[in-house]
């Protein structure tokens, strides 16, 4: 039985899925429509019950110009992207190896139905797990309002999971 490899030789480092230079990779910015309809629907789900979050005559009354947006809702709303996940193919990563990681944000103010926000992202890292199996890009989305005033700053972290080859059967 012959064999390509040498025993004990260093294995090569395997090709990374993304390529470091893809950091500060900028999307194109969107804006999306804060619609109290979605937010009473999102309130539900999360089992938010505060009247002005549900209910746009209590929120008047607590002098907001609307439903204030749950902090999480935001994550919702940066998916309204025509092609959301475009950025990602654009790096060359296949959809079906990404798995969902970690999110964070900072809130600087709050946000209503009837607003329009627009998210504006850019990838700040891209690191390298488990010999290169596993790599984690981070994406963060600056979000500002109409004004111009800044909302909100997210960040999502993706795994990408490196597709394994089978393994071979010896001896056939």
């Amino acid at each position: 039985m012959s064999t390509s490899a040498t025993i004990g030789a260093a294995k090569p480092s395997p090709t990374p899925l993304i390529n470091p230079s893809v950091i500060g990779t900028c999307t194109l910015p969107h804006t999306a429509l804060v619609e109290a309809g979605r937010l009473r629907q999102f309130a539900h789900a999360i089992g938010e019950r505060r009247p002005e979050y549900i209910d746009e005559d209590a929120a008047r009354a607590a002098s907001r110009p609307g439903l204030l947006v749950p902090p999480t809702f935001l994550f919702c709303l940066e998916m309204d992207h025509p092609d959301p996940w475009r950025w990602l193919t654009e790096i060359e990563v296949d959809l079906a190896t990404v798995l969902h990681a970690e999110q964070s944000f900072v809130h600087h103010q709050p946000a209503w139905s009837g607003q329009r926000l627009t998210f504006t992202s850019r990838i700040t890292d891209v690191t390298v797990k488990s010999g290169g199996a596993l790599q984690f890009v981070v994406r963060e989305t600056h979000v500002t309002n109409e004004h111009r005033a800044v909302v909100a700053d997210l960040s999502s972290t993706l795994a990408v999971v490196r597709p394994t080859a089978p393994a071979q059967e010896e001896g056939r």
